[in-house]
This record gives C-alpha cells, structure tokens and sequence, in this order.
C-alpha cells in the first residue's frame, strides 16, 4: 500500500520530463531531504518488481525509468484500486487531514474528541488543533461553525442546508486532487447501483423535458439528490421561507422537480417535503438549464434581458480597463457570459454554491483568463452586491480565455520592424533573411534608423528587431536584439517571440529586483518584504501589500508547482514589473507549498499587452523541472541563464 507521499513522489517522476531533486520532493510533501531520500528507496522497491525503477541521476535528481511497460500499467491499476476501496487509508499532508477532518465532522452527527481524531490519524493533539483552524476556515465559507463541549469535544453546527453544500464538495469530490486520496472511494457512502439509478431518473426526466445540462451540471445534480436522500432519512431536512417556496412553485423547473422526486420516491421508499422538491428545482434554476429552441438567436433572447447585458458589459469595461486585452466587442463572449451570469445569480440568490473541477487547471494554465475573471467578479459585486466566488470566476474565465485565443487567431501573424545602424544594406539582408525564414507567419512591415524610431507609428507593431541596443521606452512589449548578420541564435531569439514562446524574455526580470534564497517562515512575511523594499526603491505607494492581500482574499495566488504570484487587486505602481523572491524552504500559502514567489506589479492605466508576460509567467509555473533550477539559482545571471537555456 502507497502512502500519500509516496503517491505524490511517484505522480511528480511520471510528470517529469527531466529528473527531479530530492529537495523539490521534500518541499512539495512538506518533510526532511533525509525523509525524502527514505520514501524514495521505500518506492524503489514496491517498483522494482512491478516494471519500473528510480534511477538516482547524481547531481540531477531522481528519473523514473519504466522496464516493463505492461507489467508497470498493471501496477498503476492495482494502486488505483486500492485507493478507491481501502478506508483505513491515513492522511499524511495537512491538506489532506483536513479534508479527513471535515468529513469525520460533517458524518458524525455527534461530538467527536480531540483525543479520539488525534488516534484516527496517528498524530499528536497538537497537530490536530493546528489541522482545525484551517477546517474552521472553510467551515466560515459556508456559515458552518464548530461547537465545543467540555468531555464532548467538536461537534459541526450549522443550517441544514450549508451542511449539505459543504457535504457535497467534500465527500463527493469528483476532481481526484493529489491530497485527497483521503475519502477512499468517493462515492463510498452510497451503493453505485443507487447512483446509477438517480442518474437514470434525471437524464430521462430531462430528455423528456429536453433539457440541456453540462456535464458538470448532472453531476452536481445527482450529488444533491443522493445527499437529500441520505439526510432525510436521517430524520433532516431543509426549510424554505413561504415568499420564496410561492416564487419557486411557479417556475417551471418545479414541475420537472416534481417528477424527478416522484420516481426517487417510489425506487427508494422515502418521502421528499415540499421544501425538498422546491430545492432541486432551485438546483435547476442555478444550472445552465435552457430549453432547446430551433435557432441560436432565440436561445439567446431567452437570457439577453437588460439586467443581465448591463452587467456583461459593467464586466467588460472593467477587464479592458484593467488589462487592455481588446476582447470588449467580442459577441460570443458577451453571449457566453450573460448564459452563465443568469443562473449564477439565482444561485447567490438561494445561497447555493457551484463546485468547479476544473478551477485548479484553470489558474495554472489560463492566469491572465482567471485574473480577467476577478476583476470581472468585482465590476459584478459593485454593482449588485453579489459575491463572485473562486468558483464561478473559474468558469467565467474559460469564457474569457476563449475569447483571448479567438483574438490571437483572428490577429494574423506578427508585425515586427526592423531597426538597424548599419545602413540601408544591412537592413535588407536582415528584411529578406527574416522573409525567407519565417515566410507568411511573419509579417515584416519594413525598417528603420535608430534616430527616427521616435517618429515611426507602433501601434500596430508587435515587436522590433534591432541590431544594436534600444534604450528609450518603447510601448512595444518584446525587443529582439540581435547580430547584424543574423545567426542561428538569432533566429531562434525571433522564433520565440513569433510562436508566443516567452520563456526565453529575461527583460521582465531585473537584477535589483531578485531576491534569492532567503529564508522567510510565511506568507505574511514574504508579503511584508516585498512591501519594504519596493518602497523603499519608490516603485510602488504604501497601499501595495492591503492591496496585495484584498487579492489573496478573492483568490489565493498559490497556482501548486512550488509557485505563487501575488499582485495587487489594483495597480499601485507606475511601471510594470516583476519581483522575485526565491525561498531555502518552501512555507505554506493558503494550504500548497511554496517556495518561488513571483510579485506582479502592473503599470497604473497601462495600455500595455502583457499577454506574452502572463504566457512566460504560465510556462514557469507548468514546469516543475524550470522551477526547481530557478530556486536554487544563487544569483541573477544563473536564474536568467535558466530562463533563456
């Protein structure tokens, strides 16, 4: 049997295309590099006879290396299954101790010991009352507190329907995060033959009705149905103010609640209060519940009312403001929004929360989409007062990350001029060399003396070739510099910036502006550093770290990987850069590891399009193996040399 840590070190191997150190290991699962190099050997041998080995790669890392690649997939198989059945298994991480928690909490129904959670875990009462804050926490979110009672101990309170949103993301977690291998089978409180028949009962309910739902709608669903289920036979249910239950009663939604419930009742014998029924209906309502119409134009009528448009656009002008991404007049994303923001509403409406599987692959791969997506959240709250949670921000930021690639699509190829001293000559060897090289994905639009740049229009230009330094600033954001006589490098230099390759831009990063190796103990601290020295250089005003944290409030900036990028909810700077700030440990920040830290500081009113910074920034933080070489980079010129390598 794998432990959680020696799940995740066998995760990390399977991921990296390049070896692994033991010290990213050791950060990542929060033990000693000697606790690490144990686990290690511990997975060597339960590999050795199954397909697979750790190749210890001296002065690299460990590598994974697959011997038998049948005989490996089988093991794979085996481990899979012993997590879906095995229910002693015991957390180790404190994320995962606190979803054990929360679950132990939520089930129980009674007052549970410190003593008697500390034995379930193997750990000392400390740990736990440490594990508790974090679980007290996220028992706020959802109006949940925790009772203590002397020789009792904790007991979870809280109205019958927060329990029930709080069950429904804990104990059916569906997204099978690294950490929560903790719950065994998720669906092990409930027989697979019963969901199976709920989920039968609500697909031909909504096919009869035709009904679309998404996925992730049916699936939240049948989670709340099967939930219901279960407490009501426990002897809870919900209640429902009487103005609400004679608005809800109305909906058409009801009806086809109604018939859903009919059809539990009878294949599980329970008997659903009216209340019950009026809450599935207000499941309905939040989803994106639409009927099917013949045209597109109609479906879209039926959720284009003024409310909605204004707060689209309320929307829209923010982000363009904020961010300048020219995506404003985009017609499918306006579309797109107003079908998610209708539902969404009536979902704050009725207190009811939405689960985003997708949330965490969202940050990590679309930053500058879940960004756009908070400042759309906060345009929305000014107005309405509704709070746009970490969740829905998820789901508005695909919306708005399709609209980002629909614009790249639609842009053509890059525009890029030519700058060089050396004369007219010079200048059309390096035009005819980039023709010939990059052909129609490159477009460039001619050249130009270095004394006449001020005067030459780059509003539609994407970046400058140029054979000698440029010093004045230029609203341009990437500056090639290459050889007169364009090499090989030189045409690789290029090629990144015409294919959005920004890795390889070391211009974001400043010298006087990289702290490395230091040794902070949290989050706070880092923060307050950050804060000190930028004010110190008279780069921000004193407002940046409330600023930096009202963000952390909205959304946590830790995106896994060891890495966080904190930036403040609005501009505080008067030029755009990066700050970096590497760590000898990694600290916790808001429940992940961390030990890259990134400070991200935006130009106020900036015009800027920063897209390829956001693109640079995504590429470190998918890359385990560029993280672990950049925090153990000693000074400027080896962490750019990592960049550009």
């Amino acid at each position: 049997m794998l432990s959680s840590r020696l799940r995740i070190i066998l995760q990390e191997l399977m991921a990296a295309k390049t070896p692994i150190t033991g010290g990213y290991l050791a950060n990542l699962n929060q033990v000693t590099a000697r606790t690490t190099r144990a686990d290690v050997k511990q997975l060597d041998s339960f590999l050795s006879n199954n397909g697979a080995l750790i190749d210890s790669v001296r002065g690299k890392g460990y590598k994974l290396v697959i011997t038998d690649e049948t005989l490996f997939r089988a093991y794979l198989q085996t481990i899979s299954t012993d997590v879906m059945t095995d229910h002693s298994f015991v957390p180790e991480s404190q994320e995962a101790r606190t979803a054990f928690l929360i679950k132990r909490l939520l089930l129980s129904g009674d007052y549970v010991k410190l003593d008697d959670l500390a034995d379930e875990l193997y750990v000392s009462k400390s740990t736990i009352q440490n594990d508790l804050k974090h679980v007290k926490a996220i028992f706020t979110e959802y109006g949940i507190h925790l009772e203590s009672r002397p020789n009792y101990g904790l007991k979870a309170i809280g109205n019958e329907l927060k329990l029930r949103f709080c069950l429904a993301e804990y104990l059916f977690d569906h997204r099978c995060r690294r950490d929560q291998q903790v719950f065994g089978s998720h669906l092990s409180s409930f027989a697979p033959e019963d969901l199976t028949r709920i989920s039968d009962i609500i697909m031909e309910e909504i096919q009869l009705h035709q009904i679309i739902l998404s996925d992730i709608a049916m699936n939240n669903l049948l989670i709340h149905i099967a939930i219901a289920y279960k407490r009501i036979k426990s002897g809870y249910h919900v209640t429902l103010h009487d103005t609400d239950l004679k608005d809800i009663l109305q909906q058409k939604e009801y009806l086809v609640a109604t018939e859903i419930v009919q059809k539990v009742e009878r294949t599980f014998d329970v008997a659903f209060p009216q209340s019950e029924v009026a809450y599935i209906a207000i499941h309905l309502l939040g989803t994106k519940l639409l009927t099917k119409t013949n045209t597109g134009d109609k479906l879209v009528k039926q959720v284009m009312d003024e409310e909605i448009v204004h707060l689209v656009n309320l929307a829209l002008d923010k982000i363009e403001a904020e961010l300048n991404l020219g995506i404003k007049d985009d017609k499918e994303l306006k579309i797109g929004l107003s079908l998610h923001l209708k539902p969404a509403i009536n979902r704050y409406k009725y207190g009811m929360n939405v689960r985003n599987p997708m949330l965490a692959d969202i940050k990590k791969n679309y930053p500058l989409a879940f960004e756009a997506g908070i400042l759309a959240g906060i345009a929305i709250k000014v107005e309405t007062g509704i709070e746009i949670n970490e969740n829905e921000v998820g789901y508005l930021a695909l919306h708005i990350g399709a609209a980002i690639e629909r614009r790249k699509m639609d842009s053509g190829p890059k525009r890029c001029l030519i700058v060089c001293a050396s004369g007219l000559g010079t200048a059309q060897l390096i035009f005819y060399k980039l023709k010939n090289y990059f052909g129609e994905s490159l477009d460039v639009v001619g050249t130009t003396e270095y004394y006449q740049l001020t005067n030459y229009p780059l509003q539609d230009i994407d970046f400058i070739v140029s054979s000698i330094p440029i010093d004045q600033e230029l609203s341009i954001p990437v500056v090639v510099e290459v050889n007169a006589i364009l090499g090989e490098h030189d045409l690789e230099k290029i090629e990144r910036v015409v294919v959005d390759q920004h890795q390889g831009s070391p211009s974001y990063f400043q010298k006087e502006l990289m702290f490395l190796r230091r040794q902070f103990d949290s989050k706070e601290a880092v923060l307050q550093f950050f804060q000190t020295e930028l004010l110190d250089k008279g780069l921000v005003d004193a407002t940046l770290l409330e600023a930096v944290q009202e963000r952390e409030e909205v959304a946590p900036t830790s995106f896994g990987n060891l890495v966080a990028v904190p930036h403040p909810i609005t501009p505080k700077s008067n030029q755009t850069f990066l700050a970096v700030c590497t760590l000898e440990k990694a600290i916790m920040w808001s429940n992940k590891p961390v030990q890259f830290i990134c400070l991200l500081c935006v130009k106020k009113d900036s015009m800027e399009d920063l897209q390829s910074m956001y693109d640079m920034l995504g590429n470190i933080i998918d890359q385990p193996e560029i993280v672990q070489h950049l925090v153990k980079a000693k000074t400027y010129e080896e962490f750019i040399h990592v960049l550009t390598d």
